[in-house]
């Protein structure tokens, strides 16, 4: 009785010990090596075999007397610790993966390895894979596998990292033949490619290999969408359309599917679609940055600054420099004095001292018209960089400076010049006029752009000095294919000069040329137009229009904007839907009547379109886009003494004559940024461009 009541101890205790260790959640390579043990044991002490394909049948160790009894307990419990000890090892073999201490997860694997290489566990396996791929160590995780072949070949969570870590180090034919051979592919599997396809740019076979996995899961439907971002054409977008309608019920609200989703519709350029996500996503520091940087190039500023109360209060994120980056570079857009000095404010002054945030901030003085706080800015550089001596210079060059320009342009280290550089001083020197200057740099540069190349036609070109652009085109012809924006540049000043014969010409070679860039083609068309109808050739200015019509094509609409109480104010040309609409062309009128009196005539060459009915060369011009916003903050402070205006498109001439006597009459400083340059009316009547425009 004694001996079997201790059996009967024994075997309730090994009992617990293999119910630990055989439950259904313990992993099944634990339970094989544990049931190994167990049927050798049996084998040593003469028992009867397991019963076939299930665990151990411990009730076989009962019949033996008590002594063996405490003899295989003790060796059974010897294993269980042992194994223990290997299924701890994956355990802090990801701890410290997770740390990033990959050297250290090596280490400890290769202490275990030695010991026994049969007894780690498939999770271990796994853990070491990951520690080689993160350590660029190519040569370990290659003996790993060829350790291990036999065992990975069985594994698809092992084999989902080894095609992980073929993938990082560009062996893609190597990751695609594991997974071809793999007889069951599973969703991380199917991960593991796409995710090693998107690293190595092969974005098209990650969406190809997409569709044909059976249930995607959620890391699937996160990279389709990344790969189709990556590549950002109609194609994918629409793609991503069609995925989005047909996500599966349980992804519909998914946040790491719709916070892809939104980005790929950024990349895609679908504002629309980016718009409505954004609500449903999970919003954060980047995916703000993101949609603030999508509104600043695509000229919706007003926007950006919008988001700045939606950040600060709706979703409580934390500002970051590069957040008040795009911040700055809105109000730079904008161009308003007023505007920017409100989110100077704005900036946390531990970050006045980010070099990321200093070269925006000379790039938004500059830009508006504040020269003296961009060069403030500029001298607390300690060691300006590349960005920030080509903002300098660009500020110098917007507001009419180009002699401090290419003073500072002398004292840049060669090593920070690059092409933007070579652009803001030539544009500096064009909008000036100085075109020796601008000849000696640009004969200088060893390595000329097709940038460096427009700017200098450019330069030539707004000093009439068209045949020398015109050999210039020809010399970069012969060695490069045409330039859209090259001939572009000559155009425009063509036109400015009135040279039919020139215009028409350059524009059959653009027209040659670039068949299929239809933006090209439509700026080229108007002003080849606008050609037409400032030599009085009224007729064929018409028909280019009536054609773009027919086409469903149009021009650009003029735009300007203007601030007045903190608030921003749009005008378009001949603008009728300001609630003080008839106000503003009472005013308007009024600036007319003094303009006459100081002598003003005003230039119909400067019409690009037959008048309508009831309209008149005076009406016509006095309705542009920039006189309607002077006349409004006139209308709203009759003595206000500084105006400023942002012009999407370039200032016409009789515009520009215009508001030199505005200024000088109502003794108003009159600044207007347009699409090359600052202009700054003084109350002398005079320009800082000096009529070089």
């Amino acid at each position: 009785m004694a001996a079997a009541s201790g059996n009967s101890k024994i075997y309730s205790s090994m009992a617990e010990q293999f119910n630990q260790f055989l439950s259904p959640r313990v992993m099944t390579g634990f339970n094989v090596k544990l049931q190994s043990t167990c049927l050798s044991l049996s084998v040593f002490y003469g028992l009867p075999k397991a019963h076939k394909g299930g665990y151990p049948n411990l009730s076989m160790f009962k019949i033996l007397p008590n002594d063996y009894m405490k003899l295989i307990y003790v060796d059974i419990k010897c294993k269980i610790c042992m194994i223990r000890s290997y299924y701890n090892l994956s355990i802090e073999m990801k701890k410290l993966n997770d740390k990033k201490e990959f050297e250290k997860a090596i280490d400890l694997f290769s202490k275990y390895e030695e010991k026994s290489n049969e007894t780690i566990c498939d999770l271990s396996v796994n853990q070491v894979l990951k520690s080689f791929t993160n350590r660029k160590d190519f040569q370990g995780g290659l003996n790993i596998h060829q350790r291990y072949l036999s065992r990975i070949e069985k594994n698809s969570f092992i084999l989902a990292s080894l095609i992980h870590f073929y993938m990082e180090f560009g062996n893609v034919n190597v990751a695609e033949e594991l997974f071809k051979k793999s007889k069951n592919k599973t969703v991380g599997m199917y991960g593991a490619m796409m995710k090693g396809y998107i690293k190595n740019s092969l974005f098209n076979k990650a969406i190809e290999i997409f569709f044909k996995i059976e249930n995607p899961d959620e890391i699937n439907y996160v990279l389709l969408l990344n790969a189709c971002s990556r590549i950002g054409t109609e194609e994918t977008l629409n793609i991503v359309k069609k995925i989005l309608l047909n996500l599966p019920n349980s992804y519909q609200n998914n946040k790491n599917i719709l916070t892809t989703a939104f980005d790929a519709f950024i990349k895609c350029n679908d504002l629309s679609n980016a718009e409505k996500i954004f609500p449903k996503i999970k919003r954060t520091v980047i995916s703000y940055g993101n949609l603030m940087k999508f509104y600043n190039k695509n000229n919706q500023e007003e926007k950006t600054l919008n988001l700045y109360k939606q950040m600060i209060i709706d979703d409580n994120i934390q500002l970051d420099p590069i957040i008040y980056v795009h911040f700055i570079n809105a109000a730079a857009h904008i161009g308003i004095l007023s505007i920017s000095n409100s989110i100077y404010k704005q900036i946390p002054k531990c970050f006045l001292q980010n070099i990321f945030i200093k070269n925006a901030l000379i790039d938004m003085w500059g830009k508006s018209s504040d020269i003296k706080k961009a060069k403030d800015i500029f001298q607390s550089l300690i060691k300006p960089d590349t960005i920030g001596y080509t903002s300098m210079i660009n500020s110098y060059g917007l507001n009419g400076m180009a002699m401090e320009a290419i003073e500072l342009f002398n004292k840049i280290p060669e090593e920070f010049i690059l092409e933007e550089t070579y652009v803001s001083i030539l544009n500096a020197c064009s909008h000036a006029g100085l075109v020796d200057q601008a000849r000696s740099i640009f004969n200088n540069i060893n390595n000329k752009t097709d940038k460096i190349y427009t700017t200098m036609v450019d330069c030539l070109s707004r000093s009439s000095l068209f045949e020398e652009a015109l050999k210039l085109i020809d010399h970069y012809e012969s060695g490069h294919s045409p330039s859209p924006t090259m001939l572009m540049s000559l155009l425009s000043a063509a036109r400015n000069r009135k040279n039919k014969e020139l215009s028409e010409k350059i524009f059959n070679r653009i027209k040659e040329n670039f068949p299929e860039l239809k933006n090209r083609l439509i700026s080229a068309s108007i002003l080849l137009s606008n050609v037409y109808a400032s030599v009085g050739e009224i007729e064929k200015s018409s028909n280019i229009r009536n054609k773009l019509y027919q086409q469903g094509l149009r021009k650009i609409i003029g735009l300007s904007f203007t601030e007045i109480d903190g608030k921003i104010f749009k005008f378009r040309a001949h603008d009728q839907t300001h609630p003080r609409s008839e106000e503003i062309y009472d005013e308007i009128q009024k600036i007319s009547k003094e303009l006459i009196e100081y002598g003003h005539q005003y230039d119909a060459s400067w019409i690009t379109r037959e008048l309508n009915e009831n309209e008149t060369i005076e009406s016509n011009l006095c309705g542009h886009s920039e006189r309607l916003a002077i006349a409004y903050n006139f209308l709203e402070n009759p003595t206000i003494r500084t105006i400023q205006i942002t012009k999407n498109l370039r200032i016409c001439g009789d515009c520009h004559r215009s508001i030199k006597l505005i200024a000088l009459i109502r003794q108003c400083e009159i600044i207007v940024r347009d699409t090359n340059r600052i202009h700054h009316f003084n109350i002398k009547g005079q320009c800082s461009c000096s009529d070089h425009f």
